[in-house]
């Protein structure tokens, strides 16, 4: 694998997990804002829908981006296996 695969790749994973940071930022900003202004006025708990609906949907994106990336390894590891046995064979 060439530096230029290597950088290649070292920027998708970048940008996957800055993907996440970002939506879990907003998820933070957006729904504290929903908290405080819940503090200050008042009422029902409906906070808790978007808090619990868009947290689901942030604990997928994390579980999809992190173990995607987890699996960037473990097929190198594949391939490099399949190599020496295919080259075993010869």
């Amino acid at each position: 694998m060439t530096d230029d695969d290597l950088l290649q790749r070292a920027r998708k994973r970048v940008k996957l997990k800055m993907g996440f940071y970002i939506h879990l930022g907003v998820y933070v900003l957006v729904n504290g804002g929903i908290a405080l202004l819940h503090y200050f006025k008042g009422g029902s708990q409906w906070q808790s829908g978007p808090l619990l609906g868009w947290g689901l949907g942030l604990a997928i994106h994390g579980a999809v981006t992190f173990l995607s990336l987890q699996g960037d390894g473990m097929r190198d590891r594949m391939v490099e296996a399949e190599l020496k046995r295919l080259r075993d064979r010869r």
